[in-house]
This record gives structure tokens, sequence and C-alpha cells, in this order.
């Protein structure tokens, strides 16, 4: 058994470099964080500034007098519960269909999903538009769950597919020869070997439907219907001097997937890859 190793330069690899990355997404966040605590009515710091003098809290008081923020708040959640378990849902369905075809079917079938992937978004905007539309569904929040209904992203399927590419082919057989369906091998002996698979790919989906702006700009109408990036979005037509504002809403906006990022960074502790095909983090 090959031993792992060891030396400055495998510390350096291991620990540091993940450590200067990491912080370069931390140090915005703590600039959020600390421009939030800023007196009201003062402007942009000038320079680097770790602790404000004056530091307040005040303007999370005043960020739901200003807006509807639990409105926002609730309709968000409201996305996220119903799109992240159906995208979880349709994705490992076509994951373990890609895992069940032969293998030039399955070539086929991973090759299509990334073509997909390479569509711009930008040109389903219209025809998405009208279909919704047709349907008049515009000004709900069902054309931003609506893309659950796909998996939400053809990448979380080939996570699945990359995921239950781990559970052998004898397993598989063993099941059709006692008579198990796909749908009683999908749930009872697929699905709890890719446990992590799940959790990577049902935070992704919260991630993607909790920070969808585009979407809700295109189909929303009405305060009472907005989310919390375009409901938001509105604190940017302050002016420089209401900056504590503006940070205090990207701050609560940006808490849920701070939350989930620490929540991700348990799961792989070590080879993430080989962590998805497990289905264990251990």
């Amino acid at each position: 058994m090959q031993s792992r190793r060891t030396g400055p330069g495998a510390f350096a690899l291991r620990h540091l470099l993940p450590g200067l990355l990491a912080g370069l997404f931390v140090v915005p966040l703590v600039a959020m964080v600390m421009g939030s605590l800023r007196p009201l009515g003062a402007p942009p710091p000038g320079g680097v500034e770790f602790v404000p003098p004056g530091a307040t809290l005040r303007a999370y008081g005043l960020l739901n007098d200003l807006l509807p923020v639990t409105t926002y708040l609730r309709n968000s959640v409201v996305v996220a519960l119903v799109a992240v378990p159906l995208s979880v849902v349709v994705a490992s369905w076509a994951g373990f269909g890609i895992r069940l075809l032969g293998d030039r079917a399955k070539r086929m079938a991973v090759l299509a999903s990334l073509l997909v992937m390479l569509v711009p978004a930008s040109a389903l905007w219209a025809t998405r538009f009208r279909v919704y539309a047709w349907f008049d569904l515009i000004g709900s929040v069902l054309p931003l769950i609506a893309p659950a209904l796909l998996g939400t992203t053809p990448f979380l399927v080939l996570v699945y597919a990359w995921a239950f590419h781990g559970i052998s082919d004898s397993q598989l057989h063993a099941a059709r020869l006692e008579g198990a369906s796909a749908w009683t091998i999908w749930r009872r002996i697929a699905m709890p070997q890719v446990r992590t698979a799940t959790l990577a790919v049902a935070i992704l989906a919260f991630t993607f439907h909790w920070g969808n702006f585009v979407d809700a700009l295109l189909y929303l109408r009405g305060q009472e219907n907005y989310t919390l990036p375009l409901g938001l979005d509105t604190l940017k037509l302050l002016r420089p001097t209401e900056f504590p504002l503006l940070m205090a809403g990207a701050v609560v906006f940006s808490l849920p997937s701070v939350g989930v990022f620490l929540l991700a960074h348990r799961l792989f502790d070590d080879n993430p890859l080989d962590t998805l095909r497990k289905g264990t983090s251990s």
C-alpha cells in the first residue's frame, strides 16, 4: 500500500494553498459584514477598515422597514423547498438511467448532456418566456421552479451518473434476478449508496435557485412575488451614504449560501471524486 506524501511541499499543497484560496473568498465577505455595521449615513470607507468606528446593527433593523424583506425571503424559501428536492429526484432518475445504458448509448448520453451545458442560457430566454406566458405563469414563482423539472442543469445529472458508475454490475444483475424493477433498484439499492452525491446535488441546486436573479427579473411581477435576489437589487438605487443598508441586504442574502458552503466543505474531506462514488464522507 502506497503511503501518502509527506513534507513541506505536501503540507503546502494540502493546507496552505486551499487556505489562501479560501481567504480570497473570505475577504469580500468580511468587508460586506463590516460595511453593514457602519453608521447610517456614512459613505463607503476609503480604504481597508476591519472594524468601523461607531459600529451598529441599525441597518438591519431598518432594512425590513425600507423593503418587504420578509416577503422576499418567504418566496425564496418556497422556491428552494420545492425546487431542490425536485432537482434531486429528476437528476437522480436521469443519472441512473444513464448508468443502465450500454457503453455506446452511455457515451452518447453524456456527450448530449455536455452539449446541452454549452448552450447559452440567454438563447432560451425568449422561448421559455413564450411557454410560460402561454401557460399564464408569468408573475408567479413557478417559472423559477420549472428548471427543476429538468434536473436544474445537466451538470447535476452528470454528477449522479458519475456516482452511480461506482455501483457494480453484479449488484444490478442480482437485483434483476430477484425480480426488482428499475424503480425498486433506484430507491433501495442505488440511492442509499450515493448519499454524499445526493447532498452535493442538493447543495448545488440550492445555490442555483437561491441566487437565481435573471429568471426572477424576467418572470416575476409585483413585489409580493419578488424573491430575495430581485427584491434586494432595488437597494442599488440608494444614495452612497446609505451604503450600510446595501451591505446589510447583501449579508442577509449571502448567509444561507455561506452555510451551504460550510456544509459542502465538511462533505469532501479527502478526494471529492472518491467521496461521490463511495456515497460517504468517511
